[in-house]
């Protein structure tokens, strides 16, 4: 009976020692890892990036951070000076002694103020309480009037307007909803006024309740003289629900609103309006209800406002844009703001789907002259086209090139010129942005940001000036204010990373790889352990998200941390980021590679890049990749694991979208087409879930209310049909990025690396801590 025990003694003893011959990574390797994460990293930037608060007279302020703590600084760009707007230790002394609270000159208790029009009083919040400082005379006094800054921190206290309101450009009537209407408050009085009768539930107007995005704010575009609003009743009555429940002891909360899929038959519709609000009245603009769509993005009220409106200076007409469902048809309309009488200006169509440009809608009604400035990608490259109002006919284009305008800043209509932002003109890199200048004709073309780098911009309210912060993912930020012209006329700030690369933290490498069609030339980042022995072999992970709205990188700008990139790396991977085809800001032809087929996902491109890094990087082991990817990412990695079971051994898909028919409407059939025009069952990730051969773990927020849940049990069901091991996590009540719960799924993402890709033991349940900026905390 003992006999048979005894014989599998040696099997289990060497069992035993192979398990205990099993590297282990420790708990200080993971605090090595997290030093290189979010706050914990960017608190170690000194002069940094910088945001210029815009006063009367073109100056401006702004908080600097420093080794030590902070200072304001004051600029006028007229007289090129730089200077404090106050006497930091005289305030830190005076605060000490009217609050009876020691405070330092670096380290004061606010992280904004607000500056009069001559700047000869402060005013500040400390301890809950507002103030007025005035530096000459060194006098501290309650501010009894003052409730909260104005947004933009431009120089003036206010009362109105809570953060459902519009309020109006003279700041006298804030415009909100109330019971599905449109109602105006009077800020002055508080006196309310309903604009709107027959408004009714899923029929109310102004509303910003359709598809995932959802809030009780007022969507709308008040006419610059106060007068009217435009905006829509709509109409989402017969649109199908989406349904979420809590979890919590004993019944749940059923959580239901409009979520249409692709193919529905009903989607929101938009019945435009325009109201005038002295006596109140509705005008009816005489159009038939236009889809819940827009030019820029998948929502009406992508900048929080009314997209796609531009009002005349008088108030007397509305130029507006109309989208059709699949985004392909552009219809650009003027309304009479008296009779709601629409007139057709002209319209594009394209094969694919039309935009009007990246993070700024890039037409423009020029009342005056009765012009357009339009957006179009005719040419395969973005660019800007002029047209004439009264006739609907080209006059010329504006800017030509294998460049791409991405946002049209500035129009100056006496001078005929305009200001944009462009990506593609430098050669190191066709994502790095620049400030651009050009006449109305097409001449005058100039760089007005020549600096290498990617490039953001602030103008001063006159638009005379500019403040110009410039950078790469390895180059720290530099930051100078222009004239209108380019000509540098201060220097700001320049960034101070020594305290940062004292911990030992590295940029990221910039890397370029051809595409999988073996032409195309793609860009990425490339990040790898501080303690890199380029003898050894490291395994890697590729962190995805293949768009098509945006990239893997996102911003080319300098990034202390960017997610858990050089933390991952620092557990000993080599992580890599590229841009993919069918990414968006190259040509036109480049972003359309996947339409119709969004299952492409980029991976090919992912593929043969690491395969090329591989080659010149020999420490990259091809036999351990990695992919993980959050929403479209989490798409993308699943596809990864089934489609290309050899190649990817371990992936970790988060949220993601795995069928697109699950998903909210515009998202598919703007890239995707139409259900009718487009195989969406030959995408869906279920369907390839049996060919999982790696170790694959998903994840997902029960409530979340963008890519809802089920996306992510079909796969789970399919593995269990298909009998394919796999692990899940999931997340009670948390939506689409996980809150509080972003650094535990950090914590187990890098587990499941170390695991199954690194081939070591974790650290058991360390818990990530992102401390905080002291320099932010500051109160």
């Amino acid at each position: 009976m003992i006999k048979p025990l005894l014989a599998g003694l040696p099997v289990l003893l060497f069992l035993s020692a192979n398990a205990q011959q099993r590297p282990a990574l420790t708990t200080s390797d993971y605090e090595r890892a997290q030093r290189f994460m979010g706050s914990n990293a960017e608190q170690l930037i000194d002069n940094g990036s910088l945001r210029p608060n815009w006063l009367p007279g073109d100056r401006f302020w702004y908080r600097n951070l420093t080794a030590t703590g902070s200072n304001y600084v004051l600029v006028d760009p007229m007289k090129g000076s730089r200077s404090a707007p106050f006497d930091a230790q005289k305030l830190a002394a005076t605060l000490t002694r009217v609050t009876g609270k020691t405070y330092e000159a670096t380290k004061l208790p606010f992280q904004s103020i607000t500056l009069s029009p001559t700047t000869q009083s402060v005013g500040l919040q400390v301890a809950g309480k507002s103030w007025q400082y005035d530096p000459q005379t060194d006098q501290l006094t309650a501010d009894t009037t003052s409730v909260r800054a104005a947004s933009g921190g431009g120089g003036r206290f206010s009362r109105e307007g809570d953060g459902n309101e519009v309020l109006s450009p003279d700041r006298k009537l804030a415009a909100y909803i109330k019971d599905y209407n449109l109602w105006v408050r009077n800020t002055q009085t508080g006196a309310q006024t309903q604009l709107t009768t027959d408004g009714a539930k899923d029929f109310g107007y102004a509303t910003d309740n359709a598809g995932w995005k959802s809030s009780d704010r007022a969507i709308l575009a008040w006419s610059p003289d106060s007068k009217k609003i435009a905006t829509f009743r709509q109409d989402q009555r017969e649109v199908s629900d989406m349904y979420l429940v809590t979890t919590n002891v004993g019944k749940p909360t059923l959580k239901q609103w409009k979520y249409p899929l692709p193919g529905d038959k009903a989607i929101p519709m938009i019945e435009r309006v325009i109201i005038e609000v002295d006596v109140p009245r509705v005008v009816r603009l005489q159009v038939a209800p236009d889809p819940h769509r827009a030019t820029l993005s998948d929502d009406i009220s992508s900048s929080g406002t009314f997209d796609d409106v531009n009002w005349t200076a008088d108030g007397t007409k509305l130029a507006f844009v109309s989208t059709s469902r699949d985004h392909k048809q552009e219809k650009v309309r003027l309304a009479d703001a008296a009779t709601g009488a629409v007139r057709e200006v002209f319209e594009e169509t394209v094969p694919t789907q039309y935009e009007s440009g990246w993070g700024a809608i890039n037409w423009r009604y020029l009342a005056k002259t009765n012009e357009f400035i339009w957006f179009s990608e005719r040419d395969n490259w973005g660019h800007l086209y002029l047209y004439d109002g009264a006739t609907g006919k080209l006059k010329n284009q504006i800017t030509k090139g294998e460049w791409v305008v991405t946002r049209l800043l500035k129009v100056d209509e006496a001078r005929r010129m305009l200001y944009f932002m462009a990506v593609g003109q430098q050669a190191a890199n066709p994502y790095f942005a620049q400030l651009c200048q050009v006449g109305f004709d097409g001449k005058q073309f100039a760089v007005l940001t020549p600096e290498p780098g990617n490039h953001q911009v602030s103008f001063s309210p006159s638009g005379a000036y500019f403040v110009d912060t410039y950078s790469s993912p390895d180059v720290p930020p530099v930051s100078v204010v222009r004239s209108l012209a380019g000509k540098r006329l201060v220097d700001l700030e320049k960034t101070d990373i020594s305290r940062l690369t004292a911990t030992g933290w590295r940029p990221p490498t910039p890397i370029r790889v051809k595409a999988h069609d073996s032409k195309t030339d793609l860009y990425g980042l490339m990040y790898t352990p501080t303690n890199l022995d380029p003898a050894k072999k490291y395994p890697v992970v590729d962190y995805i998200y293949p768009g098509p709205q945006g990239g893997s990188v996102g911003n080319w700008s300098f990034s202390a941390a960017r997610k858990d990139n050089q933390a991952l790396a620092e557990l000993g991977f080599i992580v890599v980021e590229i841009e993919g085809t069918s990414n968006p800001l190259r040509s036109k032809s480049f972003h359309d590679m996947s339409y119709g087929n969004m299952a492409d996902n980029t991976l090919t491109d992912q593929i043969t890049g690491i395969q090329q890094l591989a080659k010149q990087y020999p420490y990259i082991d091809l036999d351990r990749v990695g992919i993980w990817g959050h929403s479209g990412g989490g798409f993308a990695t699943a596809t990864a694991m089934f489609r290309f079971p050899d190649f990817f051994k371990v992936g970790i898909s988060e949220s993601g979208n795995h069928d697109n028919r699950n998903y909210e409407d515009d998202w598919g059939e703007r890239y995707n087409g139409l259900t009718s025009a487009s195989n969406y069952e030959a995408q869906a990730n279920q369907n390839y879930a049996k060919n999982l051969k790696g170790k694959l773990m998903l994840a997902h927020g029960m409530m979340d209310n963008n890519v809802p849940p089920s996306n992510t049990l079909l796969v789970v069901e399919a593995l269990e049909k298909a009998n394919k091991d796999y692990d899940l996590v999931l997340f009670p009540n948390s939506g689409h990025g996980f809150g509080s719960y972003s650094s535990y799924m950090a914590r187990r993402r890098w587990d499941y690396f170390v695991k199954h890709l690194l081939g070591a033991e974790p650290p058991k349940e360390f818990v990530i801590d992102l401390k905080p900026d002291p320099r932010q905390a500051m109160r």
